[in-house]
C-alpha cells in the first residue's frame, strides 16, 4: 500500500486495509516485521499536528543527471544498488567495481544508481556535463546517475532521510559517513542492505547480498 493520510479529529480519516486491519485486530497483525517487511523503508513519523503520511521509496520524486523527473518506481522489479558518488575522492576508483557489477548482472534484473554529492570535502563540484562526462570517459560508466544530490543535514534529499534510518552491519543507522556508502534495494522496494563507503564495490559480501535479490 503506498499512502496512508490520518488528519486531525473532526476531519475525515482515510486509512486503507492494513489500517483498517490495525482498528480491528491491534498492532500486532500489522506490525512490519510480522508482515516479513522492513519497517526503516517506510515513512512512519511524521508531520506533528495536521498529517502523517506513510510512504514508500518508489513515491519519493527525483531527478534525472539531466535534470528529467524519475523515481526509484522506475526500477521496481529489480535489485538496485544505490551510491553517493564523486569525482575527486580517494575512493572514486570504486566507479570500476561499480561499472562491473552493472555490466555482470545488468540484464539480471539489477541496477547501479549512482547519486553525486559534493557534501564531502566538496569532492563532487561538477556540472551535471562535467559529472557524466568524467564517468563516462574515464570509468566507462552505463548505469544512471541522479541529479546533485544532498545526503546529510538540513537539505538532505527526501531519499536519503529515509535511506538512514537503516542500520549497517554493525546496527549503526544515521548519516552517511563520506563519499561511496552504497544501501541496497530489493526488487520490492525494501532497503536490505547498508554497505559503508570504504567497502568494495565486488567485496564477497556484496556480491553475495545482491545475488541473493536478484529477480527470480
Amino acid at each position: 500500500m503506498r499512502g496512508v493520510v490520518r488528519f486531525r479529529a473532526g476531519q475525515p480519516v482515510v486509512v486503507g486495509l492494513w489500517g483498517a486491519l490495525w482498528f480491528l485486530h491491534g498492532p500486532s497483525c500489522t506490525s512490519p516485521a510480522r508482515r516479513g517487511r522492513d519497517p526503516r523503508v517506510h515513512n512512519e513519523l511524521r508531520t506533528p499536528d495536521t498529517e502523517e503520511i506513510l510512504m514508500t521509496l518508489y513515491d519519493i520524486p527525483l531527478n534525472t543527471l539531466t535534470g528529467e523527473p524519475t523515481s526509484l518506481a522506475a526500477y521496481e522489479g529489480k535489485a538496485v544498488l544505490l551510491v553517493n558518488v564523486a569525482s575527486k575522492c580517494g575512493l572514486t576508483p570504486q566507479y570500476a567495481g561499480l561499472e562491473r557489477l552493472q555490466q555482470r548482472y545488468g540484464d539480471r534484473g539489477f541496477t547501479v544508481l549512482g547519486v553525486p554529492c559534493n557534501q564531502f570535502a566538496g569532492q563532487e563540484p561538477g556540472t551535471a556535463e562535467e559529472i557524466g562526462t568524467f564517468c563516462s570517459a574515464t570509468y566507462g560508466v552505463t548505469f544512471p546517475l541522479l541529479e546533485k544530490t544532498d545526503v546529510n543535514g538540513e537539505t538532505r534529499h527526501a531519499l536519503y532521510t529515509e535511506l538512514t534510518r537503516t542500520a549497517d552491519s554493525e546496527g549503526e543507522a544515521g548519516d552517511v559517513q563520506w563519499n561511496f556508502e552504497k544501501f541496497l534495494i530489493s526488487p520490492k522496494g525494501e532497503v536490505v542492505g547498508r554497505i559503508r563507503p570504504r567497502t568494495e564495490p565486488e567485496a564477497p559480501e556484496v556480491v553475495a547480498a545482491i545475488e541473493a535479490q536478484l529477480p527470480a
